[in-house]
């Protein structure tokens, strides 16, 4: 990686709202920011190319607003043809954090309504954080902890993150009553816990962790918790309480429904 955040734009609101996130990140960071609009080409050959001024504009536009937003940050700008999950997925090869606003117009559209949604958390090669239009909070950073090796790299960016933010971690395990073997109820949760957040603690001394076991199902559980939180993290796949948690309808609440940004890491195992 080469110490970037990328953010990718449409013009509309709610990726300005990303752009913001996005300007904050690389500032804690102390990376670069690259904003990039993907402007997807239909096949037909007499099909004449967009008048390329407007989208420089566009570009040029959320480049300025993160300048004002973190006047330190360098900031780059591109338009590249392609469709957003091609062009976003290719620059998440080559960064460190890809943002995203929620919604979207034009090559964006629906990007986080459905499969694309899924697909750009499965298949991008680094972290990709969900903004939200509203200001987020200062509270902690809520992380979804599953137990499973591919949730290590969650674990592993939650500590990062916070250390940056100078914020507390609030690590929390769903687990539903009626569907737990003997010996594994909240017990067994406490454990979970306790394994998944060993050693991090040792490598970021001054990031204060609180753990929780919460009774009850997925999908409501972490929307409650990230009522007070000002980031949720999550691995793009689980298991236990948080099995298919990014392929469908755990995913869809909570990009859909979640009271603050979300950040989904996809571990490598």
């Amino acid at each position: 990686m080469g110490n970037r955040v990328v953010v990718g734009v449409d013009g509309s609101s709610s990726s300005l709202a990303a752009v913001g996130e996005a300007a904050e990140e690389a500032r804690r960071r102390r990376a670069e920011l690259h904003v990039v609009h993907a402007v997807g080409l239909p096949a037909r050959p007499a099909y004449s190319p967009p008048d390329p001024a407007p989208l420089h504009r566009l570009v040029d536009e959320a480049a300025q607003h993160a300048r004002s937003v973190a006047p330190e940050v360098a900031v780059t700008e591109s338009v590249v043809a392609g469709t957003a999950m091609a062009v976003l997925t290719a620059e998440s090869e080559v960064a460190d954090l890809l943002v995203v606003g929620p919604r979207g117009t034009g090559a964006f559209i629906g990007m986080l309504l459905g499969s694309t949604a899924a697909s750009l958390t499965a298949h991008s090669h680094c972290p990709v954080l969900v903004a939200r239009e509203e200001p987020a909070g200062t509270g902690p950073i809520v992380l979804a902890v599953d137990g499973s090796p591919a949730g290590e790299e969650a674990v592993a960016f939650a500590f990062a993150e916070a250390a940056l933010r100078d914020a507390e971690i609030l690590a929390v395990h769903a687990w539903l009553p009626d569907h737990v073997a003997p010996g594994t109820g909240a017990e067994g949760a406490e454990r979970l816990l306790a394994r998944a957040l060993a050693g991090h603690g040792e490598r970021y001394p001054d990031v204060t962790v609180r753990h929780e076991v919460l009774s009850g199902e997925t999908r409501e559980t972490l929307i409650r918790a990230s009522r007070s939180a000002q980031l949720m993290v999550v691995g793009a796949r689980g298991r236990g309480g948080f099995t298919g948690m990014l392929l469908g309808s755990v995913s869809q609440a909570l990009l859909h429904h979640a009271h603050c940004p979300v950040t989904v890491v996809r571990g490598t195992a």
